[in-house]
């Protein structure tokens, strides 16, 4: 089984290559920012609360998040393996997820890391505001917030699965084809 984090900031281009990444190793993807948005349009309780946080570019409570996506792993019983895309975003989130798959008797394969700089990060972002609709992207305060926190709280992460010597640093920078052939060549490696 195949278990990836996919990881980087907001615009980096998770969800687009977690959507190729999925075609190609035929994995599961949840994204948790796909399930808070479900979950604010469809205004359930999560959603609401999920809301409060994000329209200040802030994190969503630990706790709601990993609770969350332990359900929607649930779901999917015979999965090949799993995309995270956008979680674990804290130390503790990481830790939990181990915990959670171990249990499973499974485990992360592998961390991908999407470097991209702040400038291109913004005009990503703008730019998706502008053709998805995505009201949380249209903000330059709110960007330049939802990245500052990525850097504060969410990039630490890293760390703890360099310790784990599952780490893998991906140029995120170019045509959207050479970032997915960098991040198969990595998986690859690991599988």
């Amino acid at each position: 089984m195949i278990n990836l984090v996919l990881f980087g900031p907001p615009g980096a281009g998770k969800g687009t290559q977690a959507k190729r990444l999925v075609e190609h190793y035929q994995l599961v993807h949840l994204s948790t920012g796909d399930i808070f948005r479900y979950n604010i349009k469809n205004q359930t309780e999560l959603g609401s609360l999920a809301k409060s946080y994000m329209d200040k570019g802030n994190l969503v409570p630990d706790g709601v998040t990993i609770k969350m996506l332990e359900s929607e792993v649930d779901k999917h019983h015979s999965a090949k393996g799993f995309i995270f895309d956008g979680f674990p975003r804290t130390e503790t989130q990481a830790r939990a997820l181990d915990d959670f798959l171990a249990a499973k008797g499974m485990e992360v394969t592998v961390m991908l890391a999407l470097h991209v700089d702040d400038q291109e990060l913004t005009s990503r972002l703008k730019k998706r505001a502008e053709t998805e609709g995505r009201a949380d992207d249209a903000n330059p305060e709110v960007i330049a917030n939802r990245i500052a926190v990525y850097k504060k709280e969410t990039s630490p992460v890293a760390d703890y699965y360099k310790a784990k010597g599952k780490f893998e640093s991906i140029d995120g920078i170019g045509a959207v084809d050479a970032i997915e052939a960098r991040l198969k060549e990595a998986i690859d490696r690991r599988i």
